[in-house]
């Protein structure tokens, strides 16, 4: 199975709501799966204890294990949620006690311990945690702005708003556009659309441009990755 953590969808094993704006409450059964990358952050009960998945640059394999039950706070929400810089976790699983206090992060986990399918959704709407910058960068790269124009549109230079972007989703603006547009690429190709018609609308040079892309942030084939 292949998931991408930014997309609706339900996939055996899988399945997801949303229970704010920018956050979605999901559960797996454990299977083994290729999690797609997409600028997001998750809180994960993993049936032992509490931990903070960060943003992925590439695709990362999870080899399969016990149930799984999280927040994913999408649209640059999960560092104002959460209290940590996105670019810390980057690539990186950190138990909750790691980025809060050990009393904080024991009090919540003993609370979703017992029912984490009802307490986590208590989380998404945190007083004080919304982040404007956050969401709009991410829904302008969502639809295919480019980073000149974002970065002009916000009223800032380029490098400014690269430095802004690390501490909301890991990475800049121009990784997080690559990783949001093979995201809209992949969602053309299961409706249907051939290959060479997603690359051409979706702006890639060619058909083997989007291929380099699928290697590189999915580590894998276009075909493969459909299946």
């Amino acid at each position: 199975m292949t998931a991408s953590r930014g997309t609706m969808e339900r996939v055996e094993g899988y399945r997801e709501r949303p229970v704010a704006p920018g956050v979605v409450l999901w559960a797996s059964d454990g299977s083994a799966t290729t999690i797609l990358p997409d600028g997001c952050l998750d809180l994960i009960w993993n049936g032992a204890g509490l931990v903070v998945a960060g943003p992925d640059a590439a695709a990362r394999h999870h080899a399969g294990g016990p149930p799984h039950t999280g927040l994913r706070f999408s649209h640059g929400r999960g560092p104002a949620h959460l209290g940590v810089r996105a670019d810390e976790l980057r690539d990186t699983t950190a138990p909750l006690a790691a980025v809060w206090s050990d009393a904080a992060a024991r009090e919540l986990t003993e609370r979703v311990a017992d029912d984490p399918a009802r307490v986590l959704p208590g989380l998404a709407t945190l007083p004080g945690a919304d982040d404007r910058f956050g969401a709009r960068v991410f829904a302008a790269l969502q639809r295919g702005a480019g980073v000149a124009g974002l970065a002009d549109a916000l009223g800032t230079t380029t490098r400014t708003l690269h430095r802004r972007c690390l501490p909301v989703f890991g990475y800049g603006p121009q990784h997080l556009g690559r990783i949001l547009r093979l995201q809209r690429a992949l969602a053309r190709a299961r409706a249907g659309t051939p290959w060479a018609e997603v690359a051409a609308v979706e702006g890639f040079a060619d058909q083997p441009h989007l291929a380099r892309e699928v290697r590189a942030l999915a580590g894998t084939t276009p075909g493969r990755l459909l299946q």
